[in-house]
């Protein structure tokens, strides 16, 4: 049904669901005007709202959103080959721009395949838009091949959800989803809205595009948490703060370190958090470490653990004779703010309240490092990394050893560090896309382990496809490392011939040059020091995509 108003009166004749109506005034003339459906209002509401980018893997019933955004420019549209790069390249992109993107996914099937990385953005409290498509509602009793209960399956990674939009709600529910993203609630599942799209409320006429609803606030905590914080840092004892989310952000670290610096305290960040800005001229912070014997020892010594949009640190896994929750006996916990608080409001007016002001905020120096010689090992890799680093640099890691490259990293070159948050391995790729996709004028640089990059290599053809600056550093030692840890920690120092085999993957060995060139991105092995320094040199210099596989003596 069109709607419209004319000066004369008028009768409209559909030509065409979605294209034209003819209209013939009573002069007898004809006039052309344009209806929408469902799915285009959805898609002008979510360019209205800043929706950017649309990661999409689309399948049958989501032809009428392609046509949407055909229609809509203004979204920029990106083919991903697998579902897991969608949703890992909209996590990398909410990281970077603080941003929803939408993703566009197909039924059922095509939502489980992108959870793995819906999972690291849920812990990183990303704001992404997922539009699933589904059958019609008459159609879904039929039980067709690709009939599934996607509520069930978008409930446990979204804290939005709905499934019963017409084409009339569709722009409205868009408009709704967008706000969801953006709001910060306790015990919510992070920042993830998931609209459940049926064809019908895609092809169906609407009433057009719908408003954007006002941008949320987050929420200030009120003086008597910020005094009775402040009598907690003046009643004596060792503090150290954990600073997780929105407090990592400069503006909160800063005060956060002339609070530390006025009373002795430290500052921590979670072992995986979604993004730190660092390197030379920002705040230095630590990095909590990963196993649990590690961070209890972190700790030790500490009087107080004050929380800042941070919970109590949890242990990976559990671990016979190893507490879960990671807090050494007599350290009493402290909750400043929630994750949905101000972080930055809240830690300046407790420094204010504790004359910390005008302090001096500790930051991270420069520090030359040389270009390291002879066959590659882990801290050569490393080192090499460091000693290349360009300005600006964007980096997503995706390995043990990608991570411990970290600390070298913070005295090279300012750098925006994109971890692993929820340990889902498969994110490192994707999320660089995404990184590179919203960030254009910045390196991008992926560290990732070669167990994690089998998971979602198809990532380097969007790449090539989109031509973006990203360097992908393999780490091939042909292992799951981490899993060859884990089971000396159990205990067992001879691994037999059956367990070696599940962690061991180098039967047949993967050729990461190939593999990148049939994706259309140029690459190279690396063997020594000196040649991985010239391969991170020449691609940061030249535009476009580009993987390495390091290869030598790495840590097994």
């Amino acid at each position: 049904m069109c709607t419209g108003t004319a000066r004369t009166a008028a009768v409209y004749l559909p030509i065409a669901r979605n294209m034209q109506c003819k209209k013939i005034t009573i002069s007898g003339e004809i006039e052309l005007t344009e209806s929408k459906n469902g799915a285009t209002a959805l898609i002008e509401t979510l360019a209205d709202c800043g929706v950017e980018y649309c990661i999409a893997n689309p399948g049958t019933s989501e032809m009428h959103l392609v046509q949407a955004l055909d229609r809509v420019p203004r979204i920029k549209s990106v083919l991903a080959l697998f579902e897991g790069v969608c949703t890992g390249a909209a996590d990398g992109i909410g990281r970077m721009t603080g941003k929803p993107a939408a993703t566009l996914l197909h039924l059922g099937p095509g939502l489980a395949n992108g959870i793995a990385n819906l999972h690291n953005a849920r812990r990183a409290n990303s704001p992404m838009i997922n539009i699933v498509g589904n059958h019609p509602n008459y159609h879904v009793g039929y039980d067709a091949p690709l009939t599934s209960n996607i509520d069930t399956l978008a409930a446990n990674y979204s804290n939005w959800t709905k499934s019963c939009s017409t084409a009339q709600s569709l722009a409205q529910d868009g408009a709704d989803a967008y706000t969801a993203t953006l709001r910060q609630s306790s015990g919510a599942n992070g920042q993830i809205a998931t609209l459940i799209m049926g064809a019908d409320a895609a092809w169906g006429d609407s009433n057009g595009p719908a408003s954007p609803n006002p941008i949320p606030q987050r929420s200030k905590i009120d003086e008597a948490t910020v005094e009775a914080l402040a009598q907690v840092f003046t009643s004596g004892g060792k503090i150290a703060m954990l600073l997780e989310h929105h407090a990592t952000e400069q503006t909160a670290m800063e005060a956060g370190s002339k609070i530390a610096k006025k009373t002795g305290s430290t500052l921590f960040n979670a072992t995986f958090p979604g993004r730190v800005d660092g390197g030379p001229g920002r705040v230095a912070v630590k990095r909590l470490p990963y196993f649990p014997e590690q961070i209890l020892e972190a700790l030790d010594g500490f009087d107080h653990l004050v929380l800042v949009n941070a919970e109590i640190p949890a242990s990976f896994f559990a671990y016979q004779g190893m507490p879960s929750q990671l807090v050494p006996e007599g350290c009493q916990v402290h909750r400043f703010t929630q994750k949905e608080d101000d972080a930055s409001d809240a830690l300046q007016r407790l420094a204010e309240r504790l004359g910390a002001g005008k302090e001096e905020v500790s930051r991270f120096e420069k520090i030359e490092v040389s270009e390291p010689a002879g066959e590659l090992k882990t801290k050569i890799i490393l080192q090499s990394i460091a000693a290349t680093l360009p300005e600006e640099v964007i980096v997503c890691t995706d390995s043990g050893g990608g991570n411990s490259a970290y600390p070298f990293c913070q005295t090279a070159a300012t750098n925006s560090w994109l971890s692993l948050t929820g340990g889902a391995i498969g994110q490192g790729g994707p999320c660089a896309t995404g990184a590179a996709l919203a960030c254009q004028d910045r390196p991008v640089l992926a560290l990732l382990g070669d167990g994690g990059a089998a998971y979602t290599i198809q990532s380097l053809w969007t790449q090539a496809r989109e031509g973006l600056n990203v360097t992908t550093v393999i780490f091939a030692n042909n292992v799951y490392n981490i899993l060859t840890n884990e089971y000396a920690k159990i205990g067992v120092d001879n691994p037999g011939a059956i367990a070696q085999s599940l962690f061991d993957i180098s039967n047949p060995i993967m050729d990461w040059v190939g593999m990148a060139n049939s994706f259309g991105v140029p690459a190279a092995k690396a063997e020594t020091g000196e040649e991985l320094c010239r391969l991170l040199k020449q691609s940061f210099r030249t535009p476009g995509p580009f993987l390495i596989q390091a290869s030598g003596q790495l840590q097994r």
